[in-house]
């Protein structure tokens, strides 16, 4: 359909909108954030490279100013800001940013610790060596080209690179819909795993990794993922993995010793690291707040205990230079760098998207293999084209010289056509069969050259030409000659540019601090409105008192090392760790000052145990789910979203549950016959439902659950219980608010065991009769 209307004459602005979007989005993914698999180069860098080619300003010649570089690639390619211009420039010659530099830079290009680089018109830039991998066969019709925007200038649509650019040096861009983070690589590697896909087509990613088995930063580091990770990585084409600063001990006087790390992972700098050290070490006080979260005064003390002070010695001598001295000598060495890599961005992930614009143009997801196969893929396409362009070359030649071998075989002749001729090229055409071109070039041919010896060079060069030309028709012909002289050039620039790769890849586990936390048998009181107190041994406490208007929830006896769990009334779980809090005296401390409550939210429920404890989460519309204690315990204050629940439905008492509890219903749960904990399930209109808990899934994230119990409408769940080898109490009030309670055993529970999820029979018809409008249900006493 036309966007323009021509009836109406008007413009439908949805599909305007539509079409002007796309277009800005290609514009933007392919004109300025991905790069290209058969380059690497993202426009504005290819523009770079093209204008400083043009300008001769290769490895060997004299720098020029870099706001000469800029300008031309302005007025010539890159119709947009100066300033986008440089930073690339300055980027490219970054020895900290690209593995291998295509920019030789002169004067200040920044450092690694965010300095900016001084203006263009201070700094000088020239071509690097290696940037010759991109530019050298530039000029043999091995690439197209395209007008300039205005038309006035061609400009390579693709370099032909020499070896796959985009591996070796990385990128990073983020575009439309789709953002890239490639890592660099080693040259040798990269170099090598071509080489053996071009041999075996048939390779996989895992193949592939044994030449090449990981990134290779320019900054070096320590690689201590494991190489499962970095498969799953390389194959799906995206993840992260973990990198690690490097470091040495050095020894001082007086049994004294310092730990210097002169190697930070990407994108990680000294003044970051200090910024770091100093925001651990003087906290600022969050907004809101009064004072120091309890997290951030230990962490503030953690480090202040190990940590006596740091400095930064990086300069011309060492490019990186931290170190840090500890507080004593006798300190483990060991633990105090775990504490600094635990704590700082000396240790993190760096994030992996391989995604780039493919052979077929058209942006995409990759991975290794495919990297690899579509510059193979373009490298066979260069040097096809660059053969047939040597091989016309050649044949031209030797068609110019065998027009030459005619005139020294009949020079006389030669001469006098050319003497009595009144058009000496057209009788020379006719006399001696020539063509124009050789007619040309014996008529621009000086006296000098008809000597004897020129005849001899000819002869020799002709001889030489044919073998040239006889080699060349082979590689157009001979695909496995064509392989030979791919891998005979990837090997020659491997060991010419080639180096000894920096960032070491060696498995190693996560860095974490290591407390020495006690495990104190302790009661943890806490009451109704989220008041907390902890008391030592397990002694449960009868004489208790509380603020007017709160009374006691529960006593936990457990231990120290155990966690508190609080459960918000919109399914929010947080967790407190119980060793070495301060519970304070008296009525004990709010729960919320240990946590961030949501708004909007309050605390309903408390459960304190040991993380392998096993609970069962359910909700007032009959779903619920198992799941342990640690799937719930996190780091943030802020807790964790656990359990799915709308604003109408309410959050019943966790259930502890043990597969050591077992009732005489004669359930068999598991494959060994093993008798399983009975679940009892009762709602608000008296149906109770019993099942085993060997019908319910544990999961780990929380969520929704599955269906326990099905709810009528206008019913709900009002609780479940374990069913002792006593059986279950079924208690509540009549409307006269008269306690009543009766206990079915397990004979009476018999008739309703049933499959999880169905709704159950109507309980003891006492019971019914006597209009409980509320009901608890709970494990008969042994």
């Amino acid at each position: 359909m036309d966007l323009l209307n021509s009836s109406e004459d008007s413009l439908i602005l949805g599909q305007y909108a539509e079409r002007a979007y796309l277009e800005y989005a290609v514009s933007v993914v392919k004109g300025r954030a991905l790069p290209d698999v058969s380059d690497g180069q993202k426009p504005v860098q290819r523009r770079i490279l093209y204008a400083m080619h043009e300008l001769g300003l290769s490895s060997q010649a004299k720098p020029r100013k870099s706001a000469a570089v800029v300008g031309d690639v302005l007025g010539k390619f890159h119709p947009h800001g100066d300033q986008s211009v440089y930073d690339a420039l300055v980027r490219m010659a970054q020895d900290f940013s690209l593995r291998y530099p295509l920019i030789d830079g002169q004067g200040n290009f920044g450092s690694r610790d965010g300095d900016g680089a001084a203006a263009m018109r201070y700094t000088e830039a020239r071509l690097t060596p290696i940037a010759q991998l991109l530019l050298d066969e530039l000029d043999e019709a091995t690439v197209g080209f395209q007008k300039n925007y205005d038309g006035s200038y061609d400009e390579p649509i693709l370099l032909p690179a020499r070896l796959p650019m985009l591996l070796l040096n990385g990128a990073s861009g983020i575009a439309v819909g789709m953002a890239t983070e490639m890592p660099a690589h080693n040259l040798r590697e990269i170099a090598a795993a071509a080489v053996a896909l071009i041999k075996n087509p048939d390779l996989s990613v895992a193949d592939l990794l044994r030449y090449c088995p990981g990134p290779d930063y320019a900054t070096g580091a320590q690689l201590i993922s494991p190489a499962s990770v970095i498969e799953e990585v390389y194959t799906s084409g995206r993840g992260s993995v973990r990198l690690r600063a490097r470091y040495h001990i050095e020894d001082r006087a007086r049994g004294q010793w310092q730990v210097v790390f002169d190697q930070l992972p990407p994108q990680v700098s000294s003044q970051k690291i200090l910024e770091e050290i100093e925001e651990l070490t003087n906290p600022k006080i969050k907004a809101g707040k009064k004072s120091l979260s309890p997290e951030q005064a230990q962490l503030k003390q953690d480090v202040l205990s190990v940590l006596d002070r740091v400095r930064d010695e990086s300069g011309k001598d060492a490019a990186v230079r931290l170190v840090f001295e500890p507080k004593s000598k006798n300190q483990n060495q060991d633990e105090f760098v775990a504490a600094l890599l635990a704590h700082t961005s000396l240790e993190n992930n760096c994030s992996i998207n391989l995604v780039a614009i493919g052979i077929d143009g058209r942006p995409a997801q990759k991975n290794l293999l495919n990297l690899l196969s579509e510059w193979i893929a373009f490298r066979f396409q260069v040097v096809q084209k660059r053969t047939q362009f040597q091989l016309n070359k050649v044949q031209d030649r030797i068609h110019i010289l065998q027009g030459r071998q005619t005139v020294f075989l009949q020079v006389e002749r030669v001469i006098k056509v050319i003497r009595e001729a009144d058009d000496p090229k057209a009788d020379l055409i006719a006399e001696f069969g020539l063509s124009e071109i050789q007619a040309d070039d014996i008529l621009e041919m000086r006296l000098r050259q008809l000597v004897r010896l020129e005849a001899f060079k000819i002869e020799k060069e002709l001889n030489d030409l044919q073998d040239s030309a006889e080699r060349l028709n082979i590689l157009l012909g001979d695909a496995n000659a064509m392989k030979k002289q791919i891998i005979k050039e990837i090997e020659q620039d491997a060991k010419k540019f080639g180096d000894d790769r920096r960032t070491v890849i060696e498995e190693a586990s996560r860095a974490q601090t290591t407390k020495r936390i006690s495990n104190d048998p302790v009661t943890v009181i806490i009451s109704q409105k989220g008041w907390l107190r902890i008391r030592q041994g397990h002694e449960l406490s009868a004489d208790l008192s509380f603020k007017t208007g709160d009374a006691l929830y529960a006593q936990f006896m457990c231990m120290s090392s155990h966690h508190l769990l609080a459960f918000g009334s919109d399914g929010r779980v947080y967790s407190v760790a119980l060793n070495g809090l301060n519970t304070g005296r008296g009525d004990g401390i709010p729960m919320v000052s240990l946590i961030d409550l949501a708004p909007e939210s309050h605390l309903m429920h408390f459960y304190a145990a040991p993380l392998e404890q096993e609970l069962i989460l359910a909700v007032s519309n009959g779903y619920g789910f198992l799941t342990q204690v640690g799937d719930m315990v996190g780091r943030m204050r802020a807790g964790k979203q656990y359990v799915t629940i709308s604003s109408d439905e309410t959050l019943l008492p966790p259930l502890p549950v043990s597969s050591l509890l077992a009732s005489s219903l004669g359930a068999k749960g598991n494959a060994t016959g093993n008798a399983t904990t009975i679940l009892a399930c009762l709602t608000h209109s008296g149906f109770l439902l019993t099942f085993s808990a060997s019908d319910l899934k544990r999961l780990v994230a929380g969520g929704k659950g599955m269906m326990l119990q099905k709810i009528q409408s206008g019913d709900y769940l009002l609780g479940i219980a374990r069913v002792s080898d006593k059986g279950v109490v079924i208690s509540g009030q009549d409307k006269k608010h008269k306690a009543i309670s009766e206990t079915l055993n397990t004979d009476a529970l018999r008739m309703h065991f049933l499959k999880r999820g169905h709704k159950g029979l109507p309980c003891n018809k006492t019971l019914k009769k006597s209009m409980m409008y509320f009901l608890e249900i709970t494990d008969a006493p042994l």
